[in-house]
C-alpha cells in the first residue's frame, strides 16, 4: 500500500492548523485527517464523528503504528511544503525532533482535547 497523493488545506484556528486528504494507491481516499498542535507538537489525527456521549470514534485509522507513523510524515512534510509555499510561518513543533524533514517523537501520545485514536473498534 502507497500513499498516491496528499493534499493540505491549512486553517488559522489555535490549535487545528489544517485538514488532510490521503490517496492510498490512486483508487482510494481518507479525507478529513487534521494537522493538531498538541503539547509536543505536530500529530495527524485520524477521521472521527462525535458520539451521543460526547466522546469521540475515529471512522478510518491505521491498524499499526508503522502505518500511522507513514501517513503522519507524509501529512506533515506536505503541510511544511504547503506552508512554503504560501510563506506562512510553521508552527511551533514542541518537543518533537525534526530529522529529514519529517517528525519523530518520543511520544505519540495525541493531545488530551483530542480524541485519541483507534480505540473502541467495535
Amino acid at each position: 500500500m502507497e500513499i498516491t497523493e496528499v493534499r493540505v488545506f491549512p486553517v488559522n484556528e489555535e490549535k487545528l492548523k489544517a485538514y488532510a486528504t490521503i490517496t492510498f494507491d490512486h483508487c482510494f481516499v481518507v479525507r478529513d485527517l487534521k494537522v493538531i498542535q498538541g503539547n509536543n507538537g505536530l500529530f495527524v489525527a485520524m477521521p472521527s464523528k462525535k458520539r451521543k456521549d460526547g466522546t469521540f470514534k475515529d471512522t478510518a485509522h491505521p491498524l499499526n503504528t508503522e502505518t500511522r507513523e507513514m501517513i503522519e510524515s507524509k501529512v506533515l512534510a506536505e503541510y511544511r511544503r504547503e506552508l512554503e509555499r504560501t510563506g506562512a510561518p510553521p508552527p511551533e513543533v514542541g518537543d518533537r525532533k525534526l530529522s529529514g524533514g519529517e517528525e519523530t517523537s518520543e511520544s505519540d501520545e495525541p493531545d488530551s482535547t483530542e480524541p485519541p485514536s483507534g480505540e473502541d473498534q467495535g
